[in-house]
């Protein structure tokens, strides 16, 4: 299986801005591709003479460097490289149906610069003493672009990767990388199978129905509790009052003043507070459900969180003023929501459980929070408050959060004995035999012709560029042309 790390590093100054400027021409040659690519695919539906023909999808960089980028020539080629590979690979995602087409990386927010073996080396610490490797340094650098040791805190063991990436967000440097430690990991097709052979009762007991709420955060079957203690909220509200606090400063100061570039600072680290916090609740709450060994099962309901934050319409009252009331309510209730931590929650325990051969699964969650989980009756006055549920039918008094987690945990029971619940196969790209860097560290996905477009080379039209020793000739494909009054078609 795959196992990621990521640790603080600490550059020096110099070291910074170094990796500053190679963040920045890596991302200048991904955003240059994807110019490029919306500049051909505008043109090809526009101009005659592009009928027929392939915008390239390639790792083709050269035409970029020119007079006008002196400062790519001050970076390893090797670098420049590395971004085009991104920018293929976040194609082939896109043929895969995995994501959208390539956009625009900007520069604000979290940075990162992807380093193949050709830029990096760990050397090992030994102890003179007892001979024994302590740790690792790390060099970055070519001999033409030496870089210099980086120091970094490994709060864990590991093993060498082929690959590795360093990002900075808000002040804060990370190397992070990942290993393949060798142990076969369980799919969640082979867990359903071996889950499938107990009967409702026995799986009754394995299984843990989690309710997800804005008030408690997350609520067990089995009356769990998780969310933030007391503290943490302090400290959120106590942040997120300075962060407001300077953001109103960083809009009263001169864009680009020093005044300015602390304020912005300053936001930007108290914004990471509450997202540390967040993580690390999220991380807590799943190490705790998939550590249980009661548990093989872990029931969610099936949420829309992008619907359900969606923005409000405006509305008008009955003499037309627009009404502004529900709009900053509505505003209130999608922060909430987000801060909850309901997606990362549900992500980190997918991982996690499939590690130690468990199962994370969604049922639908209309009615669960109006359903009795003693006797099935449903009817929206069961639920008398936020916290309180009362049967009308049977007399059932319950915590409300904790109820509707039963009543998620027997649809997840039913709904796997059915045979409901197929797990997908998750689609990935194919990989090609082309390697990147000196041990192929990154696959490079295989891509074909945009699909529904019209296609374009990079020679045609008045844009001369600087062709590649390794173009990528496209696959074949066949064309069709109206002339005379006659459909015409070829090979292209």
């Amino acid at each position: 299986m795959q196992i990621g790390n990521k640790f603080r590093c600490y550059p020096t100054s110099a070291q910074e801005q170094t990796l500053l400027r190679w963040i920045g021409c890596q991302r200048n040659i991904y955003n240059s591709k994807v110019r490029e690519d919306q500049y051909f695919r505008r043109f090809a539906q526009k101009s005659l003479q592009h009928v027929g023909q392939y915008a390239p999808i390639d790792q083709q960089y050269s035409q970029f460097k020119t007079d006008l980028t002196p400062y790519l020539s001050e970076v390893p080629s090797v670098l420049l490289r590395n971004g085009a590979v991104l920018w293929k690979q976040a194609y082939g995602r896109y043929f895969s149906k995995l994501g959208g087409r390539p956009v625009i990386h900007k520069k604000h927010g979290k940075q990162a610069v992807w380093l193949t073996s050709e830029l990096f080396k760990f050397v090992p610490v030994t102890d003179t003493e007892t001979g024994k490797i302590t740790g690792h340094q790390l060099y970055l650098g070519t001999k033409k672009f030496p870089v210099g040791i980086l120091m970094f805190k490994a709060h864990k063991d590991y093993k060498l990767p082929a690959s590795l990436h360093i990002s900075i967000h808000a002040g804060r440097w990370h190397v992070s990388f990942n290993y393949d430690d060798g142990i076969q990991e369980p799919t969640d097709k082979d867990t359903t199978d071996w889950l499938i052979q107990f009967d409702e009762a026995e799986l009754r007991k394995m299984t843990a129905g989690l309710d997800r709420g804005v008030t408690l955060p997350l609520a067990g079957s089995d009356y769990q509790q998780f969310g933030f203690s007391e503290v943490q909220d302090k400290r959120l509200l106590a942040q997120e009052r300075h962060k407001k606090c300077w953001q109103r400063r960083q809009a009263r100061r001169t864009k680009g003043s020093a005044g300015w570039v602390k304020a912005k600072r300053k936001v930007a680290r108290y914004q990471r507070y509450g997202a540390d916090v967040r993580r690390d609740v999220a991380h807590k709450t799943s190490h705790i459900l998939a550590a249980e060994p009661r548990y093989k099962l872990f029931v969610f309901e099936a949420l829309k969180v992008k619907n359900m934050t969606a923005k409000a319409k405006p509305k008008q009252d009955e003499q037309g003023r627009w009404i502004k009331n529900g709009a900053a309510a509505k505003s209130g209730l999608n922060k909430s929501i987000l801060a909850s931590t309901w997606g990362q929650t549900r992500l980190y325990l997918q991982y996690k459980a499939r590690r130690q051969g468990k199962l994370v699964i969604e049922v639908p969650a209309f009615y669960s929070s109006q359903e009795c989980a003693a006797c099935g009756h449903v009817h929206q006055d069961n639920r008398v408050s936020q916290s309180e549920f009362v049967c009308l039918s049977c007399g059932n008094t319950d915590h409300a959060d904790h109820n509707a987690a039963k009543v998620i945990a027997m649809r997840g029971v039913r709904q796997l004995l059915s045979g409901k619940c197929v797990q997908k196969e998750k689609k990935r790209c194919r990989i090609t035999r082309i390697k990147v860097g000196a041990e192929g560290s990154e696959p490079v996905a295989e891509t074909r012709p945009t699909l529904g477009e019209t296609l374009v080379s990079r020679g045609g039209g008045n844009t001369p560029t600087l062709w590649s020793l390794t173009q990528e000739a496209p696959p074949l494909q066949r064309v069709y042309a109206l002339s005379g009054g006659r459909l015409h078609s070829w090979d292209a």
